[in-house]
């Protein structure tokens, strides 16, 4: 099995960094201190932001064969260190094995894209001749680094999440200062030691955990011409407020809602997506299901399936294959929403099944009847526990769907193809998958939401286009 090393760096211009073993990192699961990180102060922060603005003009003119090729050697050696990247991810975010190897293959497959599209950075050759005064006009223009990044990224996907900063980062020419999440820093130096391997101009590169206190450089250095921020809604819409002339991307939350129709034929299927939706990874997931909406001619025989397939559900240690359900991120977080589950039963809601804790390990819940006022319908639960809920037409169940401040991803389960139409036109998020539920992700398509759920698109050519500035060329021709 692989082990963690005792100690572990920070990375500044490229390089790691052994200053102090301040940041204590647990294993979720025992609760245990199982490595220490250092931990960046505002002075390193400063010096990583002047180090990407050094890089910024070496970046920009790396050609395209180079970035692509560093983005292909993280790919070889994440492949070589799959096991040590897992196991990572089961020790410090909690992570059953089975979800976080599933993770190291969307860091895989995120670098991956990344590569191919780092040669694929176009631009277009334009006629301006629209009208007589254009005459003997044409235009082309082209997307150019938009310079030195910023990103935050946060404790549920270590790996993926980051890579999707990253990996887009490095493939269009932008330098990067990252600050990841205080209590899930592995993967993220990992990476920088990976990262270190190859020929990046110094300052390319910087990992900085950091505590929250000493962070502001990430948001209000004017030297930074672009902010990704992934986590909570709170913290992302304060970011925005203070991040000045920069460009902003937010990937916020949400409480997404899956819909069954009556007209489902495999019911199992739909259960079993289900179920995988609102419980993998400990329902840890910003697309995880809470919502769950069925028709009333089905709901019945839906709920009592969604039960006895919950009960099947193995909680415990996240390092046993036979494990679904490992421990929250903290005992606090486990509380928090043990906590809304008391308070919406209490306001009349049923609990189906779970509903129990110890420490960070909250048992996977299912309730029903519970009033939409309610903390469990309207925020974001970010934990194993969703709501089911009754309709009776799809107009409802759109509106059901909308009736919520987020906007991330609505799944359904229908066979009728006007009602995919009028759901993709209809339904106030940014994006409906159909067929399954709202936590499928394929890591190139453009993912994001609307609402409070955030502000830009991810996927790896999508990100591209916000790290980059578009830079025109008019050429007039004279007559004669």
């Amino acid at each position: 099995m692989p082990e963690l090393k005792a100690r572990y760096p920070y990375y500044l211009n490229n390089e790691a960094v052994f200053a102090n073993e301040d940041l204590e990192v647990t294993d979720k699961y025992t609760g245990e201190v199982a490595t220490r990180v250092a931990l960046a102060d505002a002075k390193a922060i400063d010096a990583g932001i002047a180090g990407a603005v050094e890089a910024a003009e070496a970046m920009a003119k790396m050609p395209a064969f180079e970035k692509k090729a560093v983005l292909k050697h993280c790919v070889a050696r994440f492949r070589e260190r799959f096991d040590e990247l897992a196991y990572s991810l089961c020790v410090e975010a909690g992570k059953p094995i089975n979800d976080a190897e599933g993770e190291v293959t969307r860091l895989i497959d995120t670098f991956e894209i990344a590569s191919e599209e780092a040669t694929r950075t176009h631009g277009e050759l334009q006629a301006l001749d629209i009208s007589p005064r254009a005459k003997g006009y044409r235009g082309m223009w082209k997307r150019v680094p938009i310079g030195p990044c910023s990103f935050i990224s946060p404790f549920n996907f270590p790996l993926n999440l980051a890579a999707h900063k990253v990996a887009p980062a490095l493939a269009v020419g932008c330098p990067f200062v990252m600050k990841p999440a205080s209590r899930t820093p592995l993967g993220a130096i990992i990476m920088g030691e990976v990262l270190a391997e190859t020929d990046l101009p110094k300052g390319a590169f910087s990992i900085l955990p950091c505590s929250r206190d000493g962070a502001d450089l990430f948001t209000v250095d004017e030297r930074l011409k672009l902010l990704s921020f992934t986590g909570s809604p709170g913290v992302g819409w304060d970011l925005k407020a203070k991040c000045g002339k920069k460009k902003i991307v937010l990937e916020l939350g949400g409480n997404a809602a899956v819909v069954v129709d009556a007209d489902t034929r495999d019911l199992d299927d739909a259960v079993n997506r289900i179920i995988f939706g609102a419980f993998y990874q400990s329902g840890q997931s910003c697309i995880g299901v809470q919502r769950i909406l069925i028709h009333a001619d089905i709901y019945d025989v839906m709920k009592a399936k969604l039960v006895a397939k919950t009960k099947t559900l193995i909680a415990g240690s996240p390092h046993d294959r036979k494990t679904f359900i490992g421990p929250m991120i903290s005992e606090g977080e486990a509380k928090r929403l043990h906590g809304w589950i008391a308070d919406a039963e209490k306001a009349g809601g049923t609990i189906l099944c779970g509903g129990h804790r110890e420490g960070a390990m909250l048992e996977a819940t299912l309730m029903e009847n519970v009033p939409q006022d309610q903390a469990l319908c309207t925020e974001e639960a970010f934990g194993p526990a969703a709501v089911l809920q009754t309709f009776t037409s799809w107009d409802e169940a759109i509106r059901m769907v909308n009736d919520s401040k987020f906007g991330l991803q609505a799944g359904i389960f229908t066979r009728d193809f006007y009602k995919v139409q009028q759901a993709w036109d209809e339904m106030d998020v940014g994006g409906v998958v159909v067929g399954d539920v709202p936590s499928y992700r394929v890591d190139n398509m453009p993912y994001g939401g609307v609402k409070d759920s955030g502000l830009g698109r991810e996927g790896i050519r999508f990100a591209m286009e916000d790290m980059t500035e578009i830079r025109n060329l008019v050429i007039r021709t004279p007559p004669g």
